[in-house]
Parts: structure tokens; C-alpha cells; sequence
């Protein structure tokens, strides 16, 4: 399982994103990330973004909650979420794509 570490007022975690994929989708866990597919293409931005929403979505918290914190060039990133439990991130991966 990935590793999902509470920090003050929330919590920070790794995800492995695959761009350009058919759809977003959270498909559980991979190498102690998060493994996320986004359909945007890492071309300006557009993939970190995605992934903000999507999590955000998925979160049920403001997209200004998810941080990239680093990797913002890279498919392994370090992200922080703002207002939500280590038990909800975890919940994620064991949801798939729903």
C-alpha cells in the first residue's frame, strides 16, 4: 500500500500519473504511489492540473487544496491535500476508478 503522511491541516502523498491516457481514472496503487491515469497530455501544465481536479473531485474539496508539491515535470509527483483524512486518500486506491 502507499505511504500517506498527515501533515499539519492535511495530508502529503505519492502518485504515479500515466498522461494521455482514454479517460481519468484513480487505478489504486503502484511502487507506494497512487496510480492516477489522466487523459490531458503533459504539455503546458495541463496533466497537473487534470490531476488537481480529479483528485479535488474525487476529494470532495476545492481544487486550491491540491498542491503539487514537487515532480510537476515528471510522471512520479509528491502531492498535498488540504481538509481530508489520511483514511480518505487510502480510500482512493481501493476505489479504482470510481
Amino acid at each position: 500500500m502507499f505511504e500517506v503522511a498527515e501533515v499539519a491541516g492535511g495530508v502529503e502523498f505519492a502518485v504515479r500519473v500515466a498522461p494521455r491516457a482514454s479517460r481519468d481514472a484513480i487505478e489504486g496503487e503502484h511502487a507506494g504511489a497512487l496510480k492516477v491515469r489522466l487523459s490531458a497530455p503533459p504539455v503546458d501544465g495541463r496533466a497537473n492540473e487534470a490531476l488537481r481536479r480529479l483528485l479535488a473531485d474525487r476529494l470532495n474539496v476545492a481544487i486550491s487544496a491540491v498542491r503539487i508539491l514537487g515532480g510537476e515535470k515528471s510522471r512520479n509527483k509528491r502531492v498535498q491535500i488540504i481538509g481530508v483524512s489520511r483514511e480518505r486518500v487510502m480510500a482512493l486506491a481501493g476505489d479504482g476508478s470510481r
